[in-house]
């Protein structure tokens, strides 16, 4: 079963990256996990060349990076929920890259990371970076936009967050067989029912539909042990149509609060293949996601 030890939340102090915290705190809560904070500062370009005021240009970045810091600790003193102390982070440079190479140094296992607003992954500001990091990140990525249903729990509750539904998306591929592990520690650390989907695409007329539904889900039905079924409540699902719309459909009509996916590691995530559905539900759905990478 795969551990969440370290988390990664880079922060830009957006609504949608304190949505990502929420999210992020609730996950090292439960799985007892240390939790980063990070943010990012552009890279500065001088009006005139370095050397002709280095004196004054040094200062400016060392007052930016402490105005930086000051921020980040009082948001994570502002946000913080019940004795869970992040260990923030300040660096000076391209996101992405700061992002992506801290991660790997701290070893991290999953990065949460908002993204914005109805059109999901926006192109002017954090969205950009996370759909970069989505393609290359080494470890699961957690993309958080504001749920169709809030999670929140108010008041004084430890648990965060509450995950009822979790839906696990499989094409039957070997990527799909870690994210399955994911999902499975999720659902028995929050109790959360635990929904395995396959959409049938491309269909022809002459099949026997029935007895592709049928050889499917008996598919899905042997991916579920009796260990899995002792962790969670579990139940299979087959539809036919557009992977990622009957992802979406699904997520809606069930009021899903999760959707887990696996993608073949970080190369394939190119635009072409993770436009297709990865990116689609990131972007359409209605809930957060993680994209496991193997």
């Amino acid at each position: 079963m795969p551990k969440i030890e370290r988390i990664l939340c880079p922060i830009d102090f957006s609504e949608f990256s304190e949505k990502a915290f929420e999210y992020a705190q609730s996950l090292a809560w439960h799985y007892k996990a240390t939790l980063f904070l990070q943010h990012v500062i552009d890279s500065l370009t001088p009006l005139y060349p370095y050397h002709a005021f280095p004196d004054a240009y040094d200062e400016m970045c060392r007052n930016l990076r402490a105005a930086a810091e000051r921020e980040l600790k009082e948001f994570a003193e502002k946000h913080a929920r019940h004795g869970i102390l992040p260990q923030c982070k300040v660096g000076d440079g391209a996101a992405t890259d700061l992002i992506l190479g801290f991660a790997e140094a701290q070893a991290v296992n999953l990065i949460v990371m908002g993204t914005h607003g109805l059109r999901g992954i926006d192109h002017l500001t954090l969205g950009s970076v996370t759909e970069k990091v989505l393609r290359k990140a080494r470890c699961p990525v957690l993309a958080v936009r504001k749920p169709a249903h809030d999670l929140v729990i108010p008041g004084e509750e430890p648990d965060l967050i509450h995950l009822h539904r979790i839906l696990y998306c499989t094409d039957f591929s070997d990527c799909s067989e870690q994210a399955f592990d994911q999902a499975v520690s999720l659902a028995a650390e929050y109790r959360a029912e635990l929904t395995l989907l396959h959409a049938l695409e491309g269909i022809a007329d002459s099949a026997d539909i029935e007895n592709e539904i049928a050889k499917v889900m008996e598919s899905l039905e042997k991916r579920i042990s009796p260990e899995t079924r002792k962790k969670c409540r579990t139940k299979a699902v087959v539809r036919i149509g557009k992977a990622y719309q009957q992802i979406i459909e699904l997520a809606l009509e069930s009021q899903t609060d999760l959707i887990i996916m696996g993608v073949r590691g970080r190369h394939a995530l190119d635009l072409a293949v993770f436009g297709s559905t990865t990116y689609r539900v990131v972007q359409l759905g209605p809930c957060p996601v993680l994209v496991v990478h193997i």
